[in-house]
């Protein structure tokens, strides 16, 4: 079984040269990593709820690739925003777009939101979003995806994996990734805490090739998105329990913190559910 990881943060390891610029915050996920023990975790929290301190970050899945996640100095931000929410009107102060399909951006952003950050350049390259909002890091490593009208050819840099610092934990989604992250790509993502992945085991990634993505990625806790029929849901926590703990939940919204994340490599099951304000 795999154990967690912790970090600590090395400057002159796994530096990407675009990151390593004069006036950019310091990321603590691109670090050396060591062994160290675990203790318990998770409480469940509505989005509406106050975040009672600054160890703390709110997840909440909201529908497909959407998640919302919170921290405890009010900043919000949308996984694979495309642009509906629920019966609310919440506003977060953060977005993030992936154009592989409709279902993971929108041509319309509510004007309100302060930050949309694309998943792709419209002037061509990767995204390369490094950016810290209050108090939490946002930055972006760009993949590649599989042209929408010829499956063999491929849009480079159209996808981006997103990861979100906050509370001293490093939070990333996958997106729509349609191929294995290079050993490049790897070195920049760093070491991962939670990692919300795509499960439908087709239109991302063969499940397989998945499973040794997240086996790579050694992340605490994995959390099940875009699967596509619970079919696909179920054969993924299937494939999964050889190698990883799975905690079943009937939960839409969860409250993490470092200290109390799972000892071991787990697969956590939430349920979607849109916001609503009651």
């Amino acid at each position: 079984m795999m154990r967690h990881i912790a970090f600590v943060l090395f400057s002159t390891l796994f530096i990407h040269p675009a990151w390593a610029q004069e006036g950019r915050p310091a990321s603590h996920c691109i670090a050396l990593a060591q062994t160290t023990p675990g203790i318990e975790y998770i409480q469940q929290a509505a989005f509406r709820d106050v975040i009672p301190d600054d160890r703390m970050v709110r997840l909440t899945f909201v529908d497909h690739a959407m998640f919302l996640i919170q921290t405890h100095g009010g900043i919000s931000a949308v996984t694979d925003y495309n642009g509906y929410l629920g019966g609310t009107d919440f506003v977060p102060t953060i977005v993030t777009m992936n154009r592989a399909h409709s279902s993971h951006w929108t041509h319309a952003p509510d004007p309100r939101i302060p930050h949309v950050l694309k998943g792709w350049d419209e002037a061509g390259g990767p995204a390369n979003h490094f950016t810290q909002i209050g108090d939490m890091l946002v930055r972006s490593i760009s993949t590649d995806i599989r042209s929408a009208w010829d499956e063999g050819q491929a849009d480079r840099d159209g996808n981006a994996i997103f990861v979100f610092e906050a509370a001293g934990m490093c939070i990333a989604h996958l997106g729509h990734l349609h191929h294995e992250p290079s050993d490049e790509q790897y070195a920049a993502i760093g070491t991962l805490d939670v990692v919300m992945a795509p499960v439908d085991g087709g239109r991302t990634l063969p499940r397989p090739i998945m499973i040794k993505v997240l086996q790579r990625m050694k992340a605490r806790m994995i959390i099940p998105m875009h699967w596509r029929g619970r079919y696909n849901l179920d054969a993924f926590v299937r494939d999964m329990s050889q190698d990883f703990d799975v905690v079943q939940t009937e939960l839409h919204s969860i409250d993490l913190r470092f200290k109390d994340l799972p000892r071991t490599p787990t697969v956590f099951v939430l349920e979607p559910a849109f916001l609503h304000d009651h």
